[in-house]
């Protein structure tokens, strides 16, 4: 099958999951959208009141602030493929549970297979739990990591900052460095093809490539981004409480 069937043939089979509790009070499964070709891919955590309303991800709150952060970037949604760790929404739009996110594991694994994205954008610190389970995300919001040969980029979830304004110039920075992030991904990717030495890659032994590889070791960092509050932040789906009113600019 070709990335466009398997993302419809997982789209179909979430549907109509049973794996875990969380069909007994889904309204609509959200197993995700977006073309079968892309460069970035975002994960979040779980559907929130409005995506279980109506299917999709992303269209509450955090979905406006996600695209206005994505047009900041010079990306649209047009352009990426967003999804989540658990694809039915957890009641009251509590954490996932670790045997839900066990249970759509493997449609995510599917997904990601398929779509074969440049740079995977994590949401939350659940969704970089599945990448980066030691990580904490205060310190790892902004920077890149290459796992298992996709380059990994840990964000805070929109809605974070939806709670927490003070959070908002932090995220704005994050996504600032998404593209030179695809850039340096894709020269990479090219090196690799080529097997030729460059600057990302300096002649020398062949070595296995280690699970986890900074982009510090390829590249250097981007520009650090503002330092992170200390305290615990909220990082799930859109949530029902009354909408907030965050501008970009």
């Amino acid at each position: 099958m070709d990335s466009a069937e398997v993302i419809n043939e997982v789209a179909g089979q979430v549907a109509v999951c049973q794996k875990c509790n969380l069909h007994l009070s889904r309204k609509n499964a959200v197993p995700g959208e977006g073309p079968a070709q892309v460069e970035l891919m975002f994960i979040g955590e779980g559907p929130g009141f409005y995506e279980n309303e109506q299917g999709r991800p992303f269209v509450g709150q955090a979905g406006k602030f996600l695209d206005e952060l994505l047009a900041s970037a010079g990306v649209t949604r047009a352009e990426v493929f967003i999804t989540n760790v658990v694809k039915c929404r957890p009641p009251g739009n509590r954490d996932p549970l670790p045997d839900e996110l066990s249970a759509c594991r493997g449609y995510l694994e599917r997904q990601i297979e398929a779509l074969n994205p440049t740079v995977i954008v994590t949401l939350g610190r659940y969704s970089m739990a599945h990448f980066l389970p030691n990580a904490k995300i205060s310190s790892a919001h902004g920077k890149a990591t290459w796992v298992n040969g996709r380059l990994v980029v840990a964000m805070y979830h929109p809605a974070a900052a939806l709670h927490q304004p003070s959070l908002k110039e932090t995220v704005l920075a994050d996504f600032s460095h998404l593209p030179e992030f695809i850039q340096q991904a894709k020269k990479v990717q090219q090196v690799r093809t080529s097997g030729k030495p460059s600057a990302a890659e300096p002649a020398a032994a062949p070595a296995p490539e280690p699970a986890q590889q900074s982009l510090l070791d390829l590249f250097g960092a981007p520009a650090p981004a503002p330092e992170a509050p200390p305290s615990p932040q909220p990082d799930d789906g859109d949530d029902d409480s009354t909408p907030v009113q965050l501008s970009l600019f």
